[in-house]
């Protein structure tokens, strides 16, 4: 299999970037990584065993970023204002940095974007709010609101909120979106969630399924027993929705 390891300096975080490829052709994977995890972690934690046979035969290629969320969402040093804007600058990031890698690496039509828990949410919240450069979302446990508290998870605001935090939560920005453009754009997408039925944000998901239905957006959401939130339960869903 082939695997490749590259890294640059990002202009838009002023910082350097890591990121791993697997396999040589096909359809190209984005993939996001959990809470404050890293670019090996896809690959550290079996996901990529899981799916060699797709990638071996061409079908698919994976593009393993990194996080910044220790020093973004996660980052209790700095303000709510500092932590969103360290989000958009993130995603400035992907869509003038990385997509134009993965361009170069491979011309492929079918861009899939796809995340892991918080990583779930990278991917979603870019889709939705870019979809002109995606044919694909596949979110596992994911969670589209980060002002929510549940459980353990609380506002990773902290009570703060602003117009640029409104565009960066899926679930409040979509009901309001009257872009046909943009709702074309969605309409086009396969887009499928993946949440354990006693996971602790699948009312969340529910919700954006009720308003992406509302939004005529087609997709899909998939139930699994249990928490299915962890590692154990990715490697298993990744080879029917991948």
């Amino acid at each position: 299999m082939n695997r490749e390891y590259h890294k640059w300096r990002s202009h838009h975080l002023q910082r350097d970037m890591e990121l791993l490829v697997f396999g040589h052709s096909g359809a190209k994977v984005l993939v996001f990584p959990t809470r404050c995890g890293r670019f090996y972690e896809y690959e550290k934690i079996g996901m990529i065993e899981v799916l060699r046979d797709k990638i071996e035969a061409g079908l698919l290629q994976f593009f393993c970023v990194d996080s910044v969320d220790a020093e973004g969402l996660y980052c209790a040093k700095i303000s709510p204002e500092q932590r969103i804007a360290r989000q958009q600058a993130f995603e400035r990031y992907i869509l003038d940095e990385v997509l134009g890698f993965i361009q170069r690496k491979n011309p492929n039509e079918c861009l899939i974007s796809h995340g892991l828990s918080l990583g779930a949410f990278h991917a979603a919240n870019v889709v939705f709010r870019h979809p002109q450069h995606f044919k694909k979302l596949i979110a596992f446990s994911g969670r589209y609101d980060l002002t929510l508290s549940v459980e353990c998870f609380s506002d990773l605001f902290e009570g703060f909120y602003s117009e640029d935090i409104y565009f960066h939560t899926p679930t409040h920005f979509l009901p309001n979106l009257n872009c046909e453009l943009q709702l074309g754009s969605l309409r086009q997408i396969e887009i499928t969630l993946v949440i354990g039925n006693e996971d602790p944000f699948l009312q969340n998901n529910q919700q954006l399924s009720d308003i992406l239905w509302g939004k005529n957006i087609a997709h899909q959401l998939i139930l699994w027993q249990g928490r299915a939130h962890n590692g154990e339960y990715w490697r298993q869903m990744a080879p029917f929705y991948l």
